[in-house]
């Protein structure tokens, strides 16, 4: 009887042993499924605070390489001279400052002196120019080197203002996607006006006010159409090319810029004929006599690689398609245009009096 009994016995152990082991599994069970959750919960948390830090890592590297341009709306850039031969910097002010001119302020002649040698599109762009840039590519393959760099007064503002002064494609990309900015949140007044503020007429010479104070002592307003062109040749090199000023005497390839710009003034309707021959005809206050200075002087500032292509200027008799401003915009072209422009629009407009 013992050993009948014996297989039950073991039996019975074994069913308790089992209803120990389910109740031990059912009891462990809550526990299993509470730490799978906080894992699965710490694991989301870890996730977005990475993914956050990522984020704001991206955007403050964006931030660094892309400036906000809509900060030109409400402040005002301020070039902030530290001596010769340094870079200068730029400063903001909330206030308007007192040296700041307006568009008003300055006159049609300046205005358009300047926007027909440096960006003659510059009301139908879009902050850049394809076709400059297409030509610029070209001449710097076949020169060899930088010879030419094809920015529009919005690129030259985008560069000045926001980056800094390296030559490379990464800079060059970034002066590009800013100028695109600048055109969709500021607007071309905004961006005229900022240029004509903080471009460099010569050393720690910087806005037209102080330009204009400087080489003919009046003020913006007053500047006549002799006086805007020689501004404008001074751009691209103003520390160079103002040694006519200097000596008192246009050299060579000054006369020979300004005559130039004259010209392209007149095609694009900024000044009649009339101020047109006059201006070619008169003299600035600074110069003593015809311009005599040396041809190899005036031979070495022609040849610079940042200025203004040389070009001989067309007499208004032989323009072949007719003398009217309106006619003979159409043969301008864009010769001798720094941008490269190869249609220029028949009218160049300037943006509406304050």
């Amino acid at each position: 009887m013992a050993e009948k009994r014996h297989p039950k016995k073991q039996q019975t152990i074994r069913t308790r042993l089992g209803l120990k082991s389910a109740r031990l599994r059912a009891s462990l069970r809550p526990l299993k499924s509470q730490g799978f959750g906080s894992w699965i919960a710490l694991s989301v948390f870890l996730s977005v605070v990475i993914s956050t830090l990522f984020a704001w890592a991206l955007i403050r590297g964006f931030q660094r390489e892309f400036p906000d341009v809509s900060l030109l709306k409400h402040k005002f850039p301020v070039v902030i001279y530290a001596g010769k031969g340094m870079p200068f910097s730029i400063g903001w002010r909330s206030q308007r400052p007192p040296q700041w001119t307006g568009l008003s302020q300055i006159s049609r002649a300046a205005l358009g002196a300047v926007i027909v040698s440096e960006d003659w599109s510059f009301y139908s762009h879009k902050g850049y120019d394809p076709v400059a840039i297409r030509e610029a590519i070209v001449e710097d393959i076949e020169a060899g080197r930088f010879v030419r760099g094809a920015s529009t007064l919005t690129q030259q503002v985008a560069k000045n203002v926001f980056l800094e002064r390296d030559k490379t494609l990464w800079r060059k990309f970034k002066e590009l996607w800013l100028a695109l900015e600048l055109e969709e949140k500021v607007g071309k007044r905004r961006i005229l006006e900022t240029y004509f503020n903080i471009a460099e007429w010569g050393e720690g010479i910087f806005g037209i006010q102080a330009a204009s104070r400087h080489y003919f002592r009046k003020s913006p307003s007053e500047l006549n159409a002799r006086e805007g062109a020689f501004l404008a040749m001074l751009l691209p090199s103003p520390k160079k090319y103002s040694v006519s000023f200097r000596q008192g005497q246009l050299t060579r390839y000054a006369r020979r810029t300004i005559h130039s710009v004259l010209l392209k003034m007149w095609k694009g309707g900024f000044i009649s004929e009339a101020d047109y021959q006059f201006a070619r005809e008169t003299r600035m206050s600074f110069e003593r006599e015809a311009s005599t200075l040396t041809d190899d002087a005036s031979d070495e500032e022609g040849s610079s690689e940042e200025g203004t292509e040389n070009l001989e200027e067309d007499s208004p008799d032989e323009k072949s398609e007719g003398s009217t401003p309106q006619a003979a915009a159409d043969s301008a072209s864009g010769e001798g245009i720094s941008n490269g422009s190869e249609t220029a629009p028949a009218e160049p407009v300037i943006a509406p009096r304050e």
